[in-house]
């Protein structure tokens, strides 16, 4: 039995969103904070990565090693991620013990302490993860197609930061930041499993209802100005493969549009799944841009990644080209197949298979109780829970009409960055 869920806000600002599921006796808690790469600013990209992973180093009440032991000793599971819009830490455990996820938490907000040997330590392994990254051919392209799809907005950045960013960043840059954002008023706290509604928020109340709100974080972020032409990068790098990001600037999940552009993506390149945590998939292989280039042996694979996001981002379609053709021609066999969309009407049944194909990845990515407790948090970073739970509703209502009309705003040349990835002496 499932109990309906539950919404509360602490004195402090905390947001508490809570979903009793009796399947099975595990408890998933997320501690979702409103900041990411989307926050930063010239010279200190990267920032937000960074505090997540000092957040690992504990605190006085947790010393690091410790929790990890733990955790692992009774099966249970817990990691962070930060993104685009935010931040989120998680821990999935037997029901009995869930309460170190709490403590754990509440002590981590505001205890957590940035010893200067532990941050230059991080420094050293988080270059090493960006030098990694600079290995592999679909980091270079992305990271350069994103730069050259934003001028004004901190979209244009990795989230993991630029490398003249990471040698100069200071302990007091990163704990500030991290006492700016990571306060209860900045912060959904999620949590779905094996429990009793009263009692977790009684003690959720005696865990985090001290904690003070802190300063209010609002930033008023540059917008980016609509693009007026057709842009292109071109980018070489190791490897023995070439690849192709068309990338074209999107609505933000709030807007009607995106659930048009998620049937328009499931049509064209198969689903997008908006669960990075999630399971389970299907499959891509009855889409258009499947059939057209990997089936017509122009390019070895097509992916459309298409993310919900606070602000307009980008709905990109990822191609490996065919050792047989080029960069050019699979570029053409893609606006090609756009182009059938524009001149002949989609037809009812293409747009239900693509609904159903995009429900079915829903599904997957919302069926255990760590996908649903993640979900309860998840929509709050760019809109709400009635975000999720209308997501279905909406896609059923996308028509024929209303995926040219979308085809017609969003994919055409002007709105577009098309980036090459040429292997070195390829």
């Amino acid at each position: 039995m499932t109990n309906s869920t539950q919404f509360i806000t602490l004195s402090n600002g905390l947001s508490i969103h809570l979903k009793e599921i009796h399947t099975a006796p595990i408890i998933s808690t997320w501690v979702w904070y409103r900041v990411g790469s989307r926050n930063e600013t010239p010279g200190k990209t990267g920032i937000s990565h960074w505090v997540e992973h000092m957040q690992f180093k504990g605190t006085q009440a947790f010393p690091a090693g410790i929790l990890d032991r733990e955790i692992s000793r009774v099966g249970g599971v817990w990691n962070a991620l930060t993104h685009l819009d935010w931040t989120t830490y998680f821990e999935t455990l037997p029901a009995h013990i869930f309460d170190i996820s709490l403590s754990l938490e509440a002590d981590r907000m505001i205890n957590s302490q940035f010893d200067g040997l532990e941050v230059e330590r991080e420094r050293t392994v988080i270059i090493s993860e960006r030098e990694g990254n600079e290995n592999q051919p679909l980091f270079l392209l992305g990271e350069a197609v994103q730069n050259k799809a934003f001028s004004q907005h901190p979209y244009q950045h990795e989230v993991i930061g630029e490398k003249e960013d990471l040698h100069t960043i200071t302990r007091d840059d990163l704990y500030h930041h991290y006492r700016r954002f990571y306060q209860p008023a900045n912060a959904v706290l999620a949590i779905a499993g094996d429990f009793e509604t009263q009692s977790m928020l009684e003690r959720i109340n005696q865990i985090f209802g001290e904690i003070p709100p802190g300063e209010s974080v609002k930033q008023k972020l540059p917008l980016e100005p609509p693009q007026t032409g057709e842009k292109s990068v071109h980018v070489t790098g190791p490897g023995e493969t070439s690849y192709m990001q068309i990338a074209y600037h999107a609505p933000s999940a709030s807007n009607p549009d995106f659930f048009t552009l998620t049937v328009l993506d499931s049509l064209l390149t198969g689903p997008s799944s908006l669960n990075m945590f999630g399971s389970g998939g299907t499959s891509n292989k009855t889409s258009r841009l499947y059939r057209a280039l990997v089936e017509g042996e122009i390019s070895v694979s097509c992916q459309g990644v298409l993310q919900a996001t606070l602000d307009p981002y980008l709905y990109s379609i990822n191609l490996t080209v065919h050792p047989f053709h080029t960069p050019e021609e699979v570029l053409n066999a893609v606006d090609q197949e756009i182009q059938r969309v524009l001149d002949s009407p989609v037809t009812s049944a293409e747009i239900e298979r693509a609904i159903k194909q995009a429900k079915a990845l829903f599904a997957f990515s919302s069926e255990n109780i760590s996908n649903q407790a993640f979900w309860l948090g998840y929509a709050e970073m760019f809109d709400s829970y009635d975000w999720f739970e209308n997501y279905v509703d909406h896609l059923a209502q996308v028509t024929p009409e209303k995926v040219l009309e979308i085809a017609r705003t969003y994919l055409h040349p002007n709105n577009r960055v098309v980036g090459f990835y040429t292997p070195e002496g390829g």
